[in-house]
């Protein structure tokens, strides 16, 4: 079992270093894993290229068979052992857009301790090249938070909340305090994220293009945790969720309008693969982050509170 999880990683990540910390294991134990390997199948199967390590036709006729075997191996494993949360110390996967680390991910690592003290949770970011959907498939994460309007098909999907769009600003912008207008908005200087994920495009960008509304960007940020900075030493708007705006607003001086544009409601919502849909440790993880995500959004708490919102 264990030669064919580092196999699995290996393969996939064509790393020794990479392996190990996928793993979570010294770099020195996968070396001699990998040397064990060749031994037994009488091949190389990684060998160095100027990109790393690349997979020689053995290994890679190997993949298949072996991610076939995990999960037999996996299944058996779960038939045979109940989980339990007290005791379990998996690493337990998860991505979201960044905007949600801040409100949330203090939530989600209090109710682990408690329920899972053992285990660990390893928070993912996007970023333009991630592809989530090979990574849920993979197992590198165990599930992803989206708002895309489109999600993939293929995968599994629970609603968790949504949310409205609204005008972040700082409270010297000249805007500020006003109802905003649609030619405010055109001629407003924006500030926008780069995109977070791999050919997906937000509710903003899809509602702007549908409507032919071209924003006046002038400066975009890989992280949203930037957001505050930027707006409070200029006088620009970010169009953003409700939720991250009455958090930015709680920690600076900041305010938000609503937005004269009508951009549909984001829908936020938990994505799985087919491969962990049964594995009990892992519907309970997502019954957990739905949970307390929905404890979080329905129960504001003393951070968001007073609403530092301005309208006309």
């Amino acid at each position: 079992m264990h030669l064919l999880q580092v196999l699995h990683a290996l393969l996939t990540e064509c790393s020794v270093s990479n392996a190990a910390r996928r793993l979570n294991q010294s770099q020195p134990a996968v070396s001699t894993a990998l040397r064990r390997l060749r031994d037994i199948t009488g091949d190389q199967l990684l060998v160095r290229s100027r990109n790393g390590m690349t997979p020689t036709e053995r290994g890679q006729s190997l993949l298949e068979p072996v991610k076939i075997a995990l999960a037999q191996i996996e299944a058996i494993g779960l038939q045979q052992v109940r989980f339990d949360p007290m005791k379990t110390k998996r690493v337990f996967n998860i991505a979201t857009p960044d905007y949600l680390n801040a409100i949330l991910i203090g939530n989600i690592v209090a109710h682990l301790r408690q329920h899972a003290p053992h285990s660990q949770v390893v928070l993912h970011s996007f970023g333009p090249e991630h592809d989530y959907a090979k990574a849920l498939e993979t197992g590198e994460l165990d599930i992803v938070i989206g708002n895309w309007p489109q999600p993939p098909e293929h995968l599994r999907l629970a609603p968790l909340f949504e949310d409205d769009v609204v005008c972040l600003m700082r409270k010297r912008h000249p805007l500020a305090g006003h109802r905003l207008t649609a030619d405010d908005y055109q001629n407003a200087e924006h500030l926008v994220p780069t995109p977070y994920a791999v050919g997906q495009r937000g509710v903003i960008d899809m509602q702007l293009a549908r409507d032919r509304i071209k924003r006046n960007v002038v400066a975009s940020v890989p992280y949203f945790n930037l957001v505050p900075y930027v707006l409070q030493q200029a006088d620009l708007i970010f169009s953003a969720p409700r939720i991250f705006a009455e958090h930015c607003c709680a920690l600076g001086d900041l305010c938000y309008a609503e937005s004269p544009v009508e951009f549909p409601k984001m829908q936020f919502y938990l994505l799985w693969h087919d491969r962990t849909h049964h594995a009990e440790e892992c519907r309970w993880f997502r019954e957990q982050i739905g949970e307390v995500i929905r404890q979080r959004i329905n129960t504001p708490s003393n951070e968001a509170a007073p609403r530092q919102r301005l309208r006309a």
